[in-house]
């Protein structure tokens, strides 16, 4: 779904000079299940992404219409009032309508027209870029100048209303991005800074599992961060300097490995060894060392599977074939979890080779047909036109 699209339907539905809105989906390099634990992480923007054609309409009334595999067109109310819709998208605009009109925002009604090219639930943040791209879009239209970091908060609040305890890696990268760069975010601070990319002659490459994960999973998402808490109060009641996994060093860990349950021993050591990958990656991947960078991802790949548990078994098949072919140097599981995609490094001489063979030994061991993207590191949220 492109933007002319988008554009042209709105244009053909409502008024001829709607704001376009371009919000990008993201990945993670490295720094998985550390950001609600106030640790490192090191996401990126890319070009795949929501575009929201917008414009007041001067009623009382949202009226949203989607170009998506739920497709319906939805009404709110903006003094908050619900409507019944069946969408599931349609849960993440009334939870934003509602935090904007809890924090007194002057809301006027809006039509907008969405649509994108960001697969849904593989684990590229859709709805990060959703609910970040959406509020943008109502800022700028109703020039109410929310900023960027109040838009994190407010897209963060609404995935917590629908069920998903998240961090903000997700809307940070979506709202701070950089083409190009990976973003170093300090998730205790919320400081950030960009890292250069310095991989010439290597593609960054998603191989979608076509393992859908549901965020129903939720569930599990939501036990991994219960697991994490309880080792931090349990450190805390002899250090009350210790408020998260960030405070958190291996040898203090260590020191209470026979009180913790195995699980949340586990758990806790992923999120304080990847903290060290991600600072490890900005290294390699500031010095141009692609080899470090496979390793690295791979490392992060074995302790998502065995150490946090978020792995499948068609993901780590999909990191073990790579694994063995000629100029891939790294894969691992992308995302949350269960289900989703790979993020591989692979050299461009092998491109080609490489993932067609990956895909086929992955048809062959599951009956799947996984598809696969080249991603392109792109910019953050903006305005396209108005």
């Amino acid at each position: 779904m492109t933007r002319d699209i988008v554009e042209a339907y709105f244009k053909k539905q409502y008024t001829n000079n709607p704001y376009i809105i371009k919000s990008p989906g993201r990945i993670n390099i490295i720094g998985e299940h550390t950001d609600y634990n106030l640790g490192y992480a090191l996401p990126a923007s890319i070009e795949k992404s929501i575009y929201f054609a917008i414009n007041k309409n001067n009623s009382l009334y949202f009226q949203i219409e989607a170009f998506l595999a739920e497709p319906e067109k939805i009404t709110l109310s903006i003094n908050g009032k619900g409507h019944s819709f069946n969408s599931f998208w349609g849960n993440y605009f009334e939870a934003i309508l509602h935090i904007l009109v809890e924090r007194k925002y002057p809301i006027q009604g809006l039509d907008c027209v969405f649509g994108g090219n960001i697969p849904i639930g593989f684990g590229l943040s859709s709805s990060a870029a959703l609910c970040c791209g959406f509020t943008y879009a109502v800022s700028v239209v109703l020039d109410i100048k929310i900023p960027r970091e109040e838009i994190a908060l407010i897209a963060q609040e609404a995935e917590h209303k629908i069920g998903l305890n998240c961090g903000l890696m997700d809307q940070y990268a979506v709202l701070f991005g950089k083409k190009s760069h990976a973003l170093f975010l300090d998730c205790k601070d919320l400081s950030y800074a960009y890292i250069p990319i310095n991989l010439k002659g290597y593609s960054w490459i998603l191989i979608n599992s076509n393992i859908k994960h549901e965020l129903a999973v939720d569930s599990e998402y939501n036990l991994r961060r219960k697991s994490c808490e309880e080792v931090v109060q349990k450190l805390k009641k002899a250090n009350a300097r210790i408020n998260s996994l960030r405070d958190v060093s291996i040898k203090d860990l260590m020191k209470i490995k026979n009180l913790l349950p195995e699980t949340n021993f586990k758990r806790a050591l992923h999120v304080i060894q990847e903290n060290e990958r991600v600072l490890k990656m900005i290294d390699a991947l500031k010095t141009g060392n692609a080899q470090l960078v496979g390793s690295i991802l791979l490392e992060g790949h074995i302790s998502l599977s065995t150490k946090y548990e978020v792995s499948t078994k068609e993901l780590d098949f999909l990191v073990e074939i790579s694994q063995k072919q000629e100029g891939v140097l790294g894969s691992r599981m992308m995302g949350g979890g269960f289900g989703g995609c790979t993020i591989n490094l692979i050299k461009h001489e092998y491109l080609a080779t490489a993932v067609k063979d990956i895909i086929e030994a992955y048809r062959t061991q599951t009956g799947i047909e996984a598809v696969y993207t080249h991603l392109e590191i792109g910019d953050s949220v903006q305005l396209l036109s108005s």
